[in-house]
């Protein structure tokens, strides 16, 4: 690539043209976490928080999330997903929520935005449910796993 797709020739931003650009099946798969205080985890783990199911609510966020990028990220175009599917996990060793989101459309623009944005308010949303019990929580790194379809084919991040 060349240049940024988003610019124009003057610079100015601008949303891309993609009517020519042949409907194809892509998927995304991106990745984040929470991390936090162990016991904030167990808490979560049991359903012990006052807000309620942390993980239900968080999938159920970032299923919304990733439905409305287009109206959160300017030159995002609107698709019609096919598939929004929000994995949390604990991970101990964080100690901390995994969260992974697989998103798939058959469109001519990518959906990495939308799995991007799915873990970003998941993420926010575990932070706002544990935040009375353990305000040091970080959220991060969140990264693009994996994206397939499109004129650029296959892409996976490294390990």
């Amino acid at each position: 690539m060349t240049r940024l797709t988003h610019l124009d020739e003057t610079g100015a931003a601008q949303m891309v043209d993609v009517s020519d650009k042949p409907v194809t099946h892509r998927t995304a798969i991106a990745e984040g976490a929470v991390r936090m205080e162990a016991e904030t985890l167990r808490l979560i783990m049991r359903g012990m928080t006052a807000k309620g199911d942390v993980i239900a609510t968080a999938r159920i966020a970032g299923i919304m999330a990733a439905k409305k990028t287009h109206e959160l990220v300017p030159l995002c175009h609107p698709i019609m997903l096919a598939k929004v599917a929000i994995d949390i996990e604990a991970d101990e060793d964080l100690p901390g929520l995994v969260v992974r989101a697989t998103t798939k459309v058959a469109d001519r623009t990518g959906v990495e935005m939308e799995a991007l944005t799915a873990v970003s308010v998941a993420c926010l949303t575990i932070y706002d449910m544990a935040k009375a019990v353990d305000r040091g929580m970080t959220i991060g790194p969140i990264r693009l796993v994996e994206k397939q379809g499109g004129r650029s084919g296959h892409w996976k991040a490294e390990p």
